[in-house]
């Protein structure tokens, strides 16, 4: 029985990348910590991607240099061969930043967030999130996570529950923010795209696989 726990152990840490062996929880603790402070609550090999410059100086180490939209983008969505240069630009990209330490480093991204209902079973406060959408040099960065758990919820401390109660008793809106640690899809790493909101305004989706999540009351 012994040798069969060490072999699973084994087999959990020396899993090679882009294989994930376990689901992961999504209630944590609800920090009242500045957001600034974040990246000093996580692993400590975690690159923060939440300002501008990080987000700009990791995708530089990754692709280098933004692409050129405008042509890309030709005569828009319906244009003769849009979705060809669209795929090209994912396929030669996928392609150039193949075996790129940035590619497997740990990195946390943020969604806003918002509590609701209290759930007795995990002690915590369900929490709603949506997309952040990051305006950079680059285009429109918007992180999709990968495996993001169903259930998320922000367990607080006993005062800081009491607040969080009766500030819901009254209909006040209660927003926290969601810190998102995960690795990108080794296959799927980072997509590119325009946006339907905007003519010809560039997206950049980096696909993250989510390891960690947490709370941060704003």
């Amino acid at each position: 029985m012994r040798r069969i726990f060490l072999l699973c152990l084994l087999c959990a840490w020396g899993a090679p990348a882009g294989v994930y062996p376990q689901d992961i929880s999504g209630t944590a603790p609800l920090w009242t910590i500045p957001l600034a402070q974040v990246g000093t609550r996580l692993p400590p090999d975690t690159q923060c991607l939440i300002s501008r410059s990080a987000i700009e100086a990791f995708l530089a180490e990754l692709d280098g240099a933004p692409p050129d939209w405008a042509t890309i983008y030709g005569h828009g969505h319906h244009g003769p061969d849009h979705d060809e240069r669209v795929f090209s630009l994912n396929r030669e990209r996928d392609a150039a930043r193949e075996g790129k330490p940035a590619l497997s480093r740990r990195v946390a991204f943020v969604w806003p967030g918002e509590l609701s209902r209290f759930d007795p079973e995990s002690r915590g406060y369900a929490v709603s999130l949506g997309p952040e959408f990051n305006q950079t040099s680059w285009g429109v960065v918007r992180f999709k996570p990968d495996d993001l758990p169903g259930n998320l919820r922000a367990r607080p401390s006993k005062k800081l529950a009491a607040q969080i109660r009766s500030r819901l008793a009254k209909g006040e809106k209660v927003e926290v923010t969601v810190a998102l640690v995960g690795t990108l899809i080794p296959t799927e790493s980072i997509v590119y795209d325009f946006s339907h909101d905007a003519e010809g305004l560039g997206m950049i989706m980096p696909v993250v696989h989510i390891e960690q999540v947490a709370y941060l009351l704003k």
